[in-house]
């Protein structure tokens, strides 16, 4: 690969976008102002560009170390482009021998794959010429493609087997963002045969062959968003049969993992909102936690991913936390893992002071965060802003606050800023994120509560002066807010589901619903209208403003203008912004801009001192 020298480090925090380790662990490519860099791994200071990488993701190294793939919407290796395809190309992984590529394509995709992204107006018959993403082996040299899965299988994520001469996936019918929610584990052999090996109770995902091919791991649990996984590890045996769970009843949410040897896995976990690494014996399921910390970890594409070197022991990853500004670490977590990279010793927190705080709910340990304004004086009263995260299915981490986005910008605004982890969340254990089951909106929204109670014990914070606001997930809980209690003055409800009786008709991830209510709305309207903030409608009077992207699958529109035209025959005042063009995220910088400058001045406004 063709290498440039490294630039100018800049003055702000500069992203570490993904890590890979060699497998001989002598080198680390990184990506980095969205171009690949490669080091030797014990000397970042040696790091260049790799020539013709800018745009580059999903970054892997062959199995010899001494190639380096990517994509960038076509594959690459060592910066020469290999495929020419019609379509869209992601997750690219090396055979055993490093003689080919896989990758998950869609021809003639009409979009980029996943739910978030904006989707594609209906035209025509619906439901008709529907994406199907499948597995495309692409010769290193040639770059002639040829597909792999069955046409009738729309995949999400596969593994090589370790001779090279198959995969395994998980995969249902397409559509590919509803039908994510209905997965099962496949694998197929070179000729095409396909053969189910397990049907899942919840969701399912990262598939991996043991090193010897004799079983397959994988993580299955109640996930409500495709991307943002976790529960619990199992294997199965590689022909198939009952899985064993190698996790059960486990405290903390596996979230990735790495098999390191034919009989050990190395796998990381959210535990609360902190990060650890573990490693199990897939023999005896004996499990040892071999690194812990308040931080969180990420490598790759996949929800806490780490890069792990051919010995199993050796791993990459950036580490960041809410004073931690982010850097590549390498070498053996629990042993000697050391910083890699120094780009942001000067870098300085746009937060401050950032407690974990844990309260009692129903007989729960809840856990969550409470960020102190910047220029804290303990002898007045400060406004706070309740964050409820996306999900329900995630978790609020201690992550680098340096760009200040999102909700942690208001510490410098002289707001606290609290981001609970109520039931549902990932961090605890399975029956934690399911204790929302049947009831969305009502136990997750007393923990909130209780989390506030617990922040006027310990902070100096005015009870009137208190807002909440939230998105996906964190925008449905705004809506339930502003219709179950007064506490709240101002709220903002970012793509938020105001009626899960009309949402199960509009929305394109129908089916994520059925694993929180046991039913769909048509066998069981009634538990589905009582989780609803519509149903209670009447009860709004706290200002709120609702923002929504013009193209959202997950929470359409007419959910937004269904909660805005209740608040204003309620006489509640309230705000409608849709955003053209936008998908689930709000991404284009000026509308950015514009939501953040609303989102200021309506707490601002509904949160002064009269």
């Amino acid at each position: 690969m063709l290498l440039l020298p490294l630039l100018c480090i800049a003055a702000e925090t500069v992203a570490f976008r993904q890590v890979a380790i060699s497998p001989d662990a002598s080198r680390v490519a990184f990506v980095r102002e969205n171009a690949v860099y490669v080091a030797p791994a014990g000397d970042y200071s040696a790091a260049a560009k790799v020539e013709n990488s800018q745009g580059a993701s999903n970054i892997v190294w062959s199995p010899n170390s001494k190639s380096l793939a990517w994509m960038n919407q076509q594959v690459y290796v060592d910066g020469r482009r290999v495929t020419n395809a019609k379509g869209y190309l992601q997750n690219v992984r090396w055979s055993p021998d490093g003689a080919r590529l896989a990758a998950l394509f869609t021809e003639n995709a009409k979009r980029a794959a996943g739910p978030t992204e904006a989707v594609v107006p209906d035209a025509g018959v619906v439901g008709e010429n529907l994406d199907v993403q499948r597995i495309a082996v692409v010769n290193a040299e040639s770059g002639e493609l040829a597909m792999v899965s069955p046409a009738e299988l729309y995949v999400h994520e596969f593994d090589w087997s370790p001779d090279g001469k198959g995969f395994v996936f998980t995969a249902a019918p397409p559509p590919g963002d509803n039908n994510w929610y209905d997965c099962e584990l496949f694998r197929v052999d070179e000729a095409g045969k396909v053969t189910k090996l397990y049907t899942p109770e919840f969701q399912i995902a990262v598939p991996r062959f043991s090193p010897d091919g004799k079983q397959v791991a994988f993580i299955e649990g109640i996930m409500s968003d495709e991307g943002s996984t976790a529960g619990e590890i199992y294997v199965v045996d590689a022909a198939g049969g009952r899985p064993r769970n190698l996790t059960p009843e486990r405290k903390s949410s596996p979230a990735w993992f790495q098999w390191a040897g034919s009989d050990r896995i190395l796998f990381t976990e959210h535990v609360g909102g902190g990060s650890a690494i573990g490693v199990i014996d897939v023999g005896s399921g004996a499990t040892e936690r071999v690194w812990q910390a308040d931080e969180t970890l990420s490598a790759g594409r996949e929800t806490m991913s780490i890069s792990v070197a051919a010995d199993g022991r050796t791993v990459a990853a950036v580490r960041a936390g809410w004073s931690m500004p982010p850097e590549i670490y390498v070498g053996q977590p629990g042993r000697e893992w050391r910083p890699f990279t120094n780009a942001n010793a000067s870098a300085d927190a746009a937060m401050g002071k950032v407690v974990s705080l844990t309260w009692k709910s129903d007989g729960f340990d809840v856990q969550g965060y409470l960020a102190y304004p910047v220029d804290f004086d303990a002898s007045r009263k400060y406004p706070m802003i309740v964050s409820v995260h996306g999900g329900p299915a995630s978790v609020t981490k201690s992550n680098w606050s340096g760009r200040a986005t999102g909700y942690n910008r208001f510490v410098k605004l002289g707001y606290f800023v609290f981001y609970p982890n109520p039931r549902g969340s990932f961090g605890q254990g399975e029956r934690f994120a399911k204790a929302n089951q049947r009831d969305l909106g009502f136990g997750d929204l007393r923990d909130i509560q209780r989390g506030v109670d617990e922040v006027l014990k310990v902070a100096p914070v005015d009870p009137e002066r208190i807002g909440l606001g939230g998105w996906s997930y964190g925008g449905y809980m705004a809506m339930m807010a502003a219709t179950q209690t007064t506490r709240f003055k101002a709220i903002v409800a970012g793509a938020g589901i105001s009626n899960l009786q009309s949402y199960a008709g509009q929305n394109h991830i129908t089916k994520w619903m059925f694993d929180y209510f046991g039913a769909t709305v048509y066998n069981d309207p009634e538990s589905h209208r009582k989780s609803s903030p519509m149903t209670y409608i009447r009860n709004a009077k706290t200002p709120v403003l609702i923002l929504v992207g013009e193209r959202d699958g997950e929470c359409p529109p007419p959910q937004s203008y269904e909660f805005w035209n209740g608040l204003k025959a309620m006489g509640v005042k309230t705000q409608l912004v849709v955003y053209p063009g936008e998908g689930h995220g709000i991404r284009n910088p000026a509308n950015v801009r514009d939501m953040n400058q609303r989102v200021d001045e309506w707490f601002r406004v509904h949160l002064s001192k009269n």
